[in-house]
């Protein structure tokens, strides 16, 4: 009679057979560890036929694609760029345009604008396009750090800033928080700084969501990062579509004039009946803002790009996307989330919201004098 808790070699066999043949060459080590920390599979085991596996089921991979002119960029360069470098390093600071590596950086910086990230460079999820690192921060969290980034973002002389943060699953309230006090400390040392904030999902939790949306940033993004269908092979399984929508619509909900804000990745195999689908869906939840970007591979070690889209191509998804009732759409090989772009656009959205406010909140005082 075979003990419950033990589990016969041809499990471990047929487990990581799957497992490898699920996801590509680049993925390998993060599932072979996966495969341990979910089967309960103790390391001792002989690993030797494990990692062959992994490394046949690879072996039928296509050629990494080559990438076409469109996507080369110019060296960051300029004295606006080298500014904020500069100030960066001095002030201890995480952006996350040089944690993920953004194309972008370059034209950011050298216009004046940075995305600050919080709570660390360590992110609990381990999602197959991000080049973030992934690990266990176990609890730590720097108090002083909403101070510090308020005053040094006002030292900095910003129009717009974008704050986001990594994945903080071994926090209680998994960050929100903290990412509230940032954003209050933001607005009270500069009212007139516009603030987008780019979060987790956390779980789907809405009185976590509801808490940070109460902070009062100037646009709350969250990204959906692909269409419905590929979100196992590119997510961390803790994040779905699902989820990510509903924190999109639990803002909304809870404030319809707190702009919301999401990113699709394209080039991961998706169809165009599934972005179509996927703009609906946001759509249907009253999103104002939707940005598409070519995924680019940030090592060997994350999923391969299956499609270089055109920028043709990514001109008629702007165009369909407008049509469908978004307020505003960056669609472009090297769009990113937080692309400057769409900064100054919902720049001049936000400012004229604001001036039609204090002009009604004028003409109200008025007539109550009268």
């Amino acid at each position: 009679m075979r003990h419950n808790n033990v589990r016969p070699q041809t499990d471990i066999r047929e487990k990581s057979f799957v497992a490898a043949k699920e996801y590509p060459l680049s993925n390998r080590r993060l599932e072979f560890h996966r495969l341990f920390a979910v089967s309960g599979i103790k390391k001792e085991v002989n690993t030797s036929k494990i990692k062959e596996l992994f490394m046949s089921a690879d072996a039928s991979q296509k050629t990494p694609l080559r990438k076409p002119d469109w996507l080369k960029v110019r060296a960051p360069a300029g004295e606006n760029y080298s500014r904020i470098k500069n100030m960066l390093g001095d002030l201890k600071l995480a952006t996350v345009c040089q944690e993920a590596k953004c194309p972008n950086m370059g034209e950011c910086w050298s216009g004046g604008t940075a995305t600050f990230m919080l709570m660390g460079e360590v992110c609990t999820r381990g999602c197959r396009f991000c080049h973030i690192k992934t690990g266990n921060p176990k609890g730590k969290l720097d108090p002083l750090e909403p101070e510090k980034v308020g005053y040094s973002i006002a030292q900095m002389d910003l129009e717009y800033v974008v704050i986001t943060s990594v994945d903080r699953d071994d926090l209680p309230d998994q960050g929100s928080g903290h990412f509230a006090r940032t954003v209050r400390t933001i607005k009270r040392l500069d009212p007139e700084l516009i603030v987008e904030i780019l979060t987790p999902d956390f779980r789907g939790q809405a009185d976590l969501i509801v808490e940070l949306a109460n902070s009062k940033p100037d646009v709350f993004a969250h990204n959906v990062e692909t269409v419905e269908r590929l979100q196992k092979s590119v997510r961390d399984p803790r994040a779905n579509y699902k989820q990510s929508l509903s924190v999109l619509d639990i803002v909304k909900k809870h404030d319809p004039t707190r702009y919301t804000k999401t990113s699709l990745m394209l080039g991961l195999g998706e169809t165009d009946e599934e972005i179509l689908q996927t703009l609906k869906d946001l759509r249907a939840i009253d999103c104002d803002v939707v940005t598409f970007g070519q995924y680019l591979q940030p090592t060997k070690r994350h999923l391969n790009v299956l499609e270089y889209v055109t920028p043709e191509k990514f001109k008629e998804w702007q165009k369909i996307a407008e049509d469908l009732g978004f307020l505003y759409v960056a669609s472009g090989p090297l769009v990113r989330s937080s692309y400057r772009a769409g900064e100054f656009f919902m720049k001049g959205v936000i400012e004229r919201r604001r001036q039609q406010q204090q002009q009604a909140t004028g003409e109200s005082q008025q007539w109550q004098q009268k």
